[in-house]
């Protein structure tokens, strides 16, 4: 074979490598957003669905509510019980059937003795905070570092910081995701505010 098929082997395989793990992400995505009363995970709009600070199913807690005015030291914070049908619908609509999340009786026998939350949708979190931040939120990058599990059930908050003003309505965030126990999820993470037209 020579270095040129290998080459174009190579790179057909990584190219189908990257284009499963993207549409993962994004099929994550979709029912992280589902799950915290945003869109239905085929793009259409839920039925009585509401935007931004409007939408029901969890607390928020924002600092400043003025794209123009924000600054270093400017938080959101956002709190939700993540319950078994949010594990479900995320389930259903990712494709991530683990057993851990899923099958009380299979997790109970694995070392943390009972069902735990995704941790994509447990990250998802840290997106339905960030979506309460004045003008359009435009994701740029996340780091994500699982500490500890979210049980079903358990009460979480996403904590987001303003740690860097990078210009143009660009800002680096630290990220958190607590339960009353531990952090569960540290992170960073990039994002564009974009204005609103009205």
């Amino acid at each position: 074979m020579s270095s040129g098929s290998q080459h174009d082997t190579f790179a057909g395989a990584w190219l189908r490598g990257s284009t499963q793990f993207f549409e993962g992400v994004l099929a994550a995505n979709r029912a992280a957003l589902a799950a915290f009363g945003g869109r239905e995970s085929d793009d259409t709009p839920a039925e009585g669905a509401l935007t931004g600070a409007e939408r029901p199913g969890g607390e928020v807690d924002l600092t400043e509510h003025r794209r123009d005015a924000l600054s270093v030291g400017d938080r959101v914070r956002f709190t939700k019980t993540l319950s078994d049908a949010d594990v479900r619908a995320f389930a259903r609509s990712s494709g991530d059937t683990n057993p851990l999340h899923l099958d009380e009786g299979f997790a109970e026998r694995t070392r943390f003795g009972g069902r735990i939350v995704h941790g994509t949708l447990a990250s998802g979190l840290v997106s339905a905070a960030l979506a309460r931040l004045p003008g359009l939120v435009v994701y740029l990058s996340q780091d994500v570092e699982f500490r500890n599990p979210i049980g079903i059930g358990d009460r979480a908050t996403a904590e987001c910081e303003i740690v860097e003003d990078l210009g143009e309505h660009r800002y680096r965030i630290a990220t958190r995701v607590t339960t009353d126990d531990a952090t569960a999820i540290d992170g960073e993470a990039v994002v564009l505010l974009d204005e609103v037209d009205d």
